[in-house]
């Protein structure tokens, strides 16, 4: 049940309705109508996999309870391995099972016998780092553990960021199912606008790429180099407009339902350098891995000053890469972002923040900008080749001497609906979203509200419903 399928398109009235309008005096039934409709929500893709989400959910929140009662720390970090070895142990098997043993096999040159056919659940790399974080929240006394069973199954399960994230942390919505929640025409008009735009640029720009770019990369051996390269610059629109669209939809309907979720895209296409793109895209993967991966690495090698720093960068960005997927690409990709980093840290500038200029971007920042997306989507080829041997073919169409050739598929509707993205995320880039436009005219703003509709009615490819980090 995808967001912009019309059966969520029916599922989530309903659920708005009896939620607030039936139940919104009664905190308790509210919380039981969530999860009802959260189970609802995730079995529509295969009620299989919804066993293994409550059992999962139940484990998590009964080794909490242990690792919150342990009176001495060897007790405590026993629960703690435990529900550690649980949560990885599980997303290891569905996810990276077959990957391991396909690649022993070949290392070896052995026969393989042992790869499994294994359906990878939905939503299992989000909602298992939810039960990690809170795992360790718990263990570092950041957090006290959940006795309510039904808030806590809610947190794991919470279906608006259910299946491609964010990747909200307990601290931030446990407290949130605790008490009363209120709907103001304020927030339903913020969340609507932010629903409309995610709309937009999933329905209208990530679908109508789409077909492309999957033509250029199923068919690159007979593309001139510069069609892959304009292809990965396509993929970056697409990417990107498919999942902060997933993310402003998801972000939307949780306002909706009276939850403030975690911010999941800062407008990354502007970013100054790569270590800017990544404080500004996928935020919640990002910053999850900072807390509880980069940052316990970096307290590791701090005695080797500089190249502990590079080390742990590098590592964090080859588990990013292998988050994404069980690929050899994946893992490349993850590492070709750390080595992007090596400039930054050797210059002290990992850290540096610029805001941008408010009208038009300097000649500096332009360049800055451009840069960033050239090292962007030279990786995304890695992101969507399905093997090695088809990336460095990539690779080497790009730089061969077909490189100038003029691609024959440009079309001006994919070059406006582009350009429709970058002016928006421009004037609104000092806004929490990006349609907050706040400082225009109610006419101005109603117009373009309605130029956004028109053109997700008139333009909008309503038949691929999936969105790219599903798989993930």
């Amino acid at each position: 049940m995808q967001f912009t399928s019309f059966v969520f398109i029916l599922f989530f009235p309903v659920v708005f309705a009896i939620y607030w309008w039936v139940l919104g005096k009664n905190l308790k039934a509210q919380n039981i109508f969530l999860l009802l409709a959260s189970y609802v929500f995730y079995a529509s893709w295969d009620w299989r996999f919804l066993i293994l989400l409550v059992v999962s959910s139940a484990i998590c929140y009964y080794l909490g309870l242990k690792i919150s009662e342990a009176e001495d720390l060897k007790r405590k970090k026993l629960w703690v391995n435990l529900g550690l070895l649980f949560s990885v142990g599980t997303l290891f098997y569905f996810k990276y099972f077959n990957f391991f043993i396909e690649s022993f096999a070949d290392l070896f040159g052995i026969k393989n016998d042992l790869t499994l056919k294994i359906i990878l659940p939905l939503g299992i790399s989000f909602y298992t780092f939810r039960m990690i974080s809170y795992i360790l929240d718990i263990k570092n006394n950041k957090l006290k553990a959940e006795t309510d069973a039904l808030i806590f199954f809610n947190y794991i399960s919470f279906f608006p960021s259910m299946t491609s994230g964010p990747i909200d942390k307990g601290g931030l919505l446990l407290p949130q199912l605790k008490k009363e929640r209120v709907f103001t025409i304020e927030s339903g008009s913020d969340a609507a606008r932010q629903i409309l735009l995610g709309a937009f640029k999933k329905l209208v720009v990530s679908n109508s790429i789409s077909p492309i770019t999957q033509n250029i990369f199923q068919n690159y051996e007979n593309l001139s180099g510069s069609t892959i390269a304009f292809g990965a610059v396509l993929f970056l629109f697409q990417m990107y407009a498919d999942f902060s669209g997933y993310s402003d939809m998801a972000i939307g309907i949780a306002k909706l339902l009276g939850f403030k979720t975690t911010k999941n895209f800062a407008f990354p296409l502007f970013a100054q350098n790569i270590a800017d793109y990544w404080r500004k895209w996928h935020i919640s993967l990002t910053s999850w891995l900072t807390e509880y991966v980069f940052t316990p690495l970096v307290i590791q090698f701090r005695d080797y000053d500089k190249k502990g720093l590079m080390l742990a960068v590098f590592l964090n960005f080859v588990i990013v890469g292998f988050w994404h997927g069980a690929n050899w690409t994946f893992i490349v990709y993850g590492a070709l972002q750390g080595l992007y980093y090596v400039p930054l840290v050797v210059n002290n500038q990992i850290n540096k923040k610029k805001k941008l200029s408010k009208t038009i971007p300097t000649f500096k920042e332009f360049g800055n900008i451009v840069y960033t997306m050239i090292l962007v989507c030279f990786a995304l080829i890695l992101f969507v080749a399905p093997s090695l041997k088809d990336a460095f073919g990539m690779y080497g169409r790009i730089f061969s001497l077909s490189l100038f050739s003029i691609p024959q598929f440009i079309k001006i509707k994919i070059l406006g609906l582009i350009g429709v993205i970058i002016l928006i995320d421009w004037i609104n880039k000092e806004q929490e979203h990006g349609l907050e436009i706040s400082r225009f005219k109610p006419m101005v703003r109603r117009s373009f509200y309605v130029f956004l509709i028109f053109l997700i009615m008139y333009y909008g490819v309503f038949g691929n419903g999936s969105f790219i980090y599903e798989q993930f």
